[in-house]
């Protein structure tokens, strides 16, 4: 089958286009057709290496950890899916390939108003802010700032904190100052003087930070919270330690997984929930879309079309 390979750890260039061994389901598992494969900054840092220590990746490797697609085969034990379901979920080997497994307790069915490109959005940018809105004990009254909020796990993590009755804070560029307006966040610029924006915003001051981003931003936020590192979260600051801050890595299935990526493609479907979708690729050109996923500033998903040339 058509897939993206690497072969040893480095930049976008390691990524090849190439045939490799097609996959077949285990026990509890689904073997997928995948129409559209989402692009996460994570799936950048397993190939440059920087997360062998949390996350050995066995070489040669398939990048890609998120998927929609169509259900091919069911696997011993599977009786919630058959095949010609169009589905949604994480991939347990790669999903930047034509075919993908996933464990079918992990997976949501796709519902018919929502596209291949904003299923596959879903279940990473979803699923890691929920978890950590989680970790933070995010409720109704708090007043939480969101690092890196443009982008498509931050987009998320917006959307659902205002919907747990949060006020939210959301560091960008200028030119996503309309969008998080529009999400439900107060937008704020990054970078220099971050600590007085944030506190004419909230003068009252901030309970809860999440950071997306990764760009540096942990000693404003330490110094946001009155100097104390309780309730900072990130998932993206290899420096996390150095301030006291809990690093969030996830990895492995929610007992809810298929339940909570059930509801959140259900909102999506009817407009309730937005990840925006910026741009598309064909699946040998993912070394391209990493190369934008690592430069940073992007606004959304990127997304991986494996039928499209």
């Amino acid at each position: 089958m058509e897939a993206i390979v690497y072969e040893k750890f480095g930049g976008p260039e390691v990524l090849r286009f190439t045939e490799t061994e097609d996959v077949r389901p285990g026990p509890g598992q689904i073997r997928v057709a995948v129409r559209a494969a989402g692009v996460n900054p994570m799936d950048y840092k397993i190939r440059n290496g920087w997360m062998e220590a949390g996350f050995p990746t066995p070489l040669p490797a398939v990048p890609g950890s998120e998927f929609a697609g169509v259900v091919e085969e069911t696997g011993e034990g599977v009786t919630a899916f058959e095949a010609g379901d169009e589905v949604l979920g994480r991939s347990v080997t790669g999903a930047y390939a034509r075919y993908a497994l996933a464990d079918a307790d992990a997976v949501a069915a796709k519902p018919d108003g929502l596209g291949w490109e904003e299923a596959a959005a879903l279940p990473v940018a979803t699923g890691t802010a929920a978890r950590v809105l989680d970790e933070l004990a995010v409720a109704a009254g708090d007043t939480l700032l969101v690092h890196g909020a443009a982008g498509a796990v931050g987009s998320a993590a917006v959307q659902l904190a205002a919907a747990r009755g949060a006020t939210v804070i959301g560091t960008a560029s200028p030119a996503n100052h309309d969008y998080l307006r529009v999400l439900g966040a107060f937008p704020v610029e990054y970078g220099e003087g971050l600590v007085e924006r944030v506190r004419a915003a909230a003068p009252e001051g901030v309970d809860a930070v999440f950071d997306a981003a990764g760009r540096g931003a942990l000693a404003d936020s330490v110094e946001l919270r009155g100097g104390t590192s309780d309730r900072i979260v990130t998932i993206a600051d290899p420096d996390a330690a150095a301030y006291g801050v809990a690093f969030s890595g996830g990895g492995g299935n929610r007992p809810d997984e298929a339940a909570r990526l059930a509801e959140s493609a259900r909102l999506a479907s009817v407009g309730e929930l937005r990840i925006p979708v910026t741009r598309t690729f064909a699946l040998r050109d993912a070394a391209r879309a990493q190369e934008l996923s690592e430069a940073g500033h992007v606004r959304g998903k990127l997304v991986l079309l494996p039928g499209e040339r």
